[in-house]
């Protein structure tokens, strides 16, 4: 009986040993856990900072947020200022261009009227001597006169150098501002081939053709 009686204790101390949770190897929690740094990690931890290396903390929701959105909206407007900002060169530029364009115009239209001055006049008018054919001679050629007179075209001829056998022919009227100064200029051509000396009056691009029958011409 007695040796019943202690293998009937015995039993419960082999539970109680079991449920011992000391007893046993047990992993501790996560939250918890430490972790050895391996020799990389500490390398990188024992290094100090360099000058001038900003490291930025992560935010929250709606602070991150923000922040993104005040960063994409300054470079737009500053962008806005600069696509702006040359329009004022430019039309300034332009304006300058312009001015230009038209002082030189202003020059050149001024210098042509300075240098008619100087050759034609006022009137504007111009001579010719040749050999026609009038009663004339190499000793003794025949005078034109080409003349604008206040925009009415005339020319004269005085055969042989002889103011007394002078005759005017009547050119082309001008129409049109500063016509008046439209310098007239002529020649003397054989048109049709007949040997007989023709005059030809140049105003500007246009060309009147007096025909010369042997004593005088006719306009053509």
């Amino acid at each position: 009986m007695d040796m019943a009686h202690t293998r009937r204790q015995s039993q419960p101390i082999a539970d109680d040993v079991m449920d011992d949770a000391s007893l046993y190897e047990t992993r501790m929690p996560s939250s918890v856990r430490r972790y050895k740094p391996s020799s990389a990690l500490r390398e990188i931890a024992d290094e100090p900072i360099s000058q001038g290396a900003f490291i930025q903390r992560r935010r929250s929701g709606s602070q991150a947020t923000q922040g993104i959105a005040s960063k994409a909206i300054a470079p737009t407007r500053e962008r806005n200022g600069q696509r702006r900002f040359p329009l004022v060169p430019t039309l300034i530029g332009m304006i300058i261009t312009i001015i230009l364009i038209m002082s030189f115009s202003l020059v050149s239209t001024w210098w042509n009227t300075y240098q008619d001055d100087q050759h034609y006049g006022r009137p504007r008018t111009s001579q010719l001597d040749a050999v026609v054919g009038h009663g004339d001679s190499a000793s003794n050629p025949t005078h034109f006169i080409f003349m604008n007179l206040r925009r009415h075209v005339q020319i004269i001829e005085i055969p042989g150098g002889d103011p007394s056998r002078s005759r005017i022919f009547i050119g082309p009227t001008l129409y049109g501002d500063g016509q008046d100064l439209t310098p007239v200029t002529g020649e003397i051509r054989d048109l049709n081939g007949d040997g007989k000396p023709d005059l030809v009056v140049h105003i500007q691009n246009q060309q009147v053709r007096f025909i010369n029958d042997g004593t005088t011409f006719h306009s053509q």
